[in-house]
């Protein structure tokens, strides 16, 4: 029996207005915004329904054969206590395709009550792509968010709250910042420009709950049962949540339902948390993919559960990438910050799968990782050596052949691998041509993918080219386990 109103006995959905329009459909928005948005319509605090955009190809028929409900289970420990919580979502008024239905989509800019967009399209959503706002529709996200408020500007020019969650620094003001050159590029009048400047808010935010989607095998079968009907929207969570919201006082009024959760922080600077949870729970989980993956460790919860891995990952985080944060925190808050991380990755009810977390490896390992990178040069002056051999996994990882579907895909232990990554062809190429120092050599000093000469960073090359190495002839777990702890 699948999940919809009746199989739970709602006669209706209540009626709410809609108030935010959300591009993307995955696991993390409907896991954490939805939720706190839903929450709060429980509460009688907010009473907004999401209509959401699904900007990749594909049909929206889970939602509608659900009528946009869905199931959050949250599963973890908090306060040392544990929580098992199932809470059917029913926020969503509908689920629009932006390939389908574009005319739809922009017309819900004419709704005055409708002042928050919300999005998630993966930090490689927020780039910039030339191209007609006049598109139907427009291909990047920041062309249809541009068509979508140029539509409201010419409509009703009410205001309105844009929160992009992908995670890249100030995302805000970078998407802003796309919007405008849009504006720019297709020559639109200088009135749109100043009312995007008075009264639009584009606001950095940051979201921090791991979210790993729906359980598979027997695990789904027996949550199925429990719950007297099957979801194919169903997402786990764990019990951890944040959304940290750069925001004035206007912007809390307009962003009601943070009142029901003080997991949603509303703030002038959120730098703290961003930093916080892109370094420490982001960037070992990026650094840690290639690894754990290529060791033979399915999910985060299997590697933690190792003592050498456990071991690895804590050093790793509290003695390199903790004073590497490019902000003066206390150590203690670092710290304290990072054994809340190990002990959420030991979370015993969440699957999270580490080739999930290798998409777009190189793009996160980009974002989130090498500007610890360079800063622990900046401090410590050496190599940072757990980095090293995260960074040498990352390289076999992502040695690949094109198959018969386009594809890349690795090989580990005789079994094949995705390799899902904008990278993945340049890989290819240089594990092809050339020998492992060539290989080191040719990704550290590309500065198209790291921003920067890796070569000038005394001895990192060394390092990684040897770690390499006997990772192809020992094993990568044990390259791992053969490093001697600090003192």
């Amino acid at each position: 029996m699948l999940l919809t109103a009746n199989t739970i006995g709602i006669s209706e959905k209540p009626p709410l207005t809609e108030k935010v329009l959300q591009f993307g459909t995955g696991v993390l928005l409907r896991g954490l915004c939805d939720f706190f948005i839903d929450k709060a319509n429980k509460k009688g605090i907010f009473n907004g329904s999401v209509v959401i955009v699904k900007s990749t190809s594909g049909e929206t028929d889970e939602f509608k054969n659900q009528d946009n409900l869905y199931t959050v289970c949250v599963r973890g420990l908090e306060k040392g206590a544990t929580v098992e919580e199932d809470h059917v979502i029913q926020c969503i008024s509908r689920v629009l395709s932006a390939q389908q239905e574009w005319e739809e989509i922009l017309r819900t800019a004419e709704n005055e009550e409708l002042k928050i967009v919300i999005s998630n399209t993966t930090e490689v959503g927020l780039q910039y792509h030339a191209e007609s706002i006049l598109a139907t529709p427009p291909v990047s996200f920041p062309g249809k968010l541009t068509a979508w408020l140029y539509n409201r500007y010419q409509k009703n020019q009410v205001e309105v709250v844009v929160i992009p969650t992908e995670l890249i620094v100030d995302n805000g003001p970078v998407l802003k910042d796309l919007v405008l050159k849009h504006v720019e590029a297709n020559g639109l009048e200088a009135g749109f420009t100043q009312w995007l400047n008075e009264k639009v808010k584009f606001c950095s935010s940051l979201v921090d709950r791991i979210v790993p989607g729906k359980p598979r095998g027997e695990e789904l079968t027996q949550l199925y049962e429990k719950l007297g009907y099957e979801d194919s929207l169903l997402t786990i969570a764990e019990a951890y949540r944040l959304w940290a919201i750069e925001g004035d006082e206007h912007v809390k009024d307009i962003l009601s339902f943070y009142e029901v959760d003080l997991g949603v922080k509303i703030e002038k600077n959120i730098e703290k948390y961003r930093e916080l949870k892109l370094r420490l729970l982001n960037a070992p989980h990026t650094l840690l993919c290639g690894m754990a993956f290529l060791s033979g460790f399915e999910t985060v919860k299997d590697m933690i559960n190792d003592e050498m891995m456990e071991k690895y990952i804590t050093i790793l985080m509290l003695t390199e990438l903790g004073p590497s944060i490019p902000l003066h925190l206390e150590t203690k808050t670092t710290q304290r910050y990072g054994r809340e991380v190990i002990d959420r990755f030991r979370n015993p009810f969440l699957k999270h799968h580490w080739i999930s977390i290798t998409f777009q490896y190189t793009m996160k390992m980009r974002m989130r990782a090498i500007p610890l990178l360079l800063n622990y040069y900046q401090v410590f002056e050496t190599v940072p050596q757990y980095f090293a051999r995260c960074f040498a996994a990352y390289i076999l990882f992502m040695k690949s052949t094109k198959g018969e579907d386009g594809k890349y895909y690795g090989e580990s232990n005789g079994v094949s691998y995705p390799v899902n990554c904008d990278a993945a062809a340049y890989f290819s190429e240089v594990w092809t041509n050339h020998s492992f120092n060539e290989v080191v050599s040719a990704v550290l000093s590309n500065k198209e993918l790291w921003g920067a000469d890796l070569l000038e960073l005394k001895g990192f090359a060394e390092n990684v080219e040897t770690h390499l190495c006997n990772m192809v002839h020992a094993g990568v777990r044990e390259v791992a386990a053969a490093l001697n702890v600090y003192a």
